[in-house]
């Protein structure tokens, strides 16, 4: 799931990119990058016991975006 933010008034262009990962041993994470588009970003790796852990906190954050201007390009 991809999220952007531009507003040229600001001159913001964010994108966040956002995928759940099965890993190894039964266990999922949540994959977040953050950037400026156009540029190198910060990835962050959060770890969660079931699926359903991992959905919930991805939504939650696609949320939160949301009430800050960010709007998904998928």
């Amino acid at each position: 799931m991809n999220l952007t933010q531009v507003d040229p008034a600001a001159s913001t262009r964010r994108c966040c990119r956002m995928q759940i990962v099965e890993g190894l041993v039964s266990e999922w994470s949540l994959v977040r990058e953050r950037r400026r588009i156009g540029q190198p970003g910060q990835v962050r790796i959060d770890w969660f016991g079931d699926q359903g852990d991992a959905k919930a906190a991805r939504f939650d954050i696609q949320m939160q975006k949301a009430k800050r201007g960010y709007a998904s390009s998928e």
